[in-house]
């Protein structure tokens, strides 16, 4: 089967493509580096020709107002060009609790994203996933100078990028869900603590302070970012891996 992966060169769609490729599919790797342009739709016709599924994991090239009108776009000419394809089957990769941080620009432009997505033409299916271990490091860099590092006490269960791909790898070679499923990872903690388990894991010594106004998780509310009993939970537990990434 042809799988068609948007945005698969990226850190979870070169993930998605291997193992596509290892189950015994056609896995096309789709996005600017291949000629494809999903603001002008430009390869998207060659990219999805004979494919059965798209799997969309293009990123907003920014995280503010301007992702509102990145999504919107691009979903418009995907489902499109996945229509004239007769694809079958689309799916994407969002946020858990996306729908309710309306705060964020960048999480409206998702929950944007999912909602044309259920008014399309294609069966489909939403993989919703927590935070990923890969990004701590950027999340900690937006509010840390040479001594401290500021981060909210916000609840958050995060997983590594590599069961992400499984959790995708999974929906997409299945029956379309015409839904979502939760996804997320074995552990829950505040991001304050998160951030002092990296930091020891690293032997920086910088130390981390409790700060509610610290970067973009301080706008969040209570445990919306958590994935909820109905989930799927990976196996990777965070202290394992941050100690074998370094």
């Amino acid at each position: 089967m042809k799988f068609t992966v948007i945005g698969g060169t990226g850190l979870i769609g070169t993930q998605v493509v291997r193992k596509l490729t290892d189950a015994g599919h056609e896995a096309l790797p789709a996005g600017p580096s291949t000629g494809v342009d999903l603001l002008t739709g430009k390869g998207l016709d060659q990219a999805l020709e004979g494919a059965r599924v798209v799997v969309n994991l293009a990123n907003s090239p920014t995280f503010d107002d301007k992702s509102l009108d990145f999504f919107r776009t691009s979903m418009d000419n995907l489902l499109a060009a996945g229509e004239k394809a007769g694809v079958g089957h689309q799916v994407i990769l969002s946020i858990v609790g996306v729908e309710q941080v309306p705060q964020l620009d960048y999480y409206r432009a998702k929950a944007l994203q999912e909602e044309l997505l259920r008014q399309g033409p294609t069966p489909y299916s939403i993989v919703r996933a927590t935070q990923f271990f890969e990004f701590m490091n950027a999340v900690m860099s937006w509010t840390s100078d040479a001594e401290t590092v500021r981060l909210p006490a916000t609840p958050i269960q995060p997983m590594a990028s590599a069961d992400v791909a499984s959790a995708v790898f999974e929906v997409a070679t299945g029956a379309p869900l015409g839904g979502i499923r939760n996804v997320g990872g074995p552990d829950r903690f505040a991001l304050d603590e998160l951030g002092g388990i990296t930091l020891e894991a690293q032997g920086d010594t910088r130390n981390v302070v409790v700060d509610d106004q610290a970067g973009m998780f301080a706008v969040i509310d209570g445990e919306v970012l958590l994935p909820g009993p109905d989930a799927h939970l990976a196996a990777t537990h965070y202290r394992d891996w941050v100690r074998e990434a370094h």
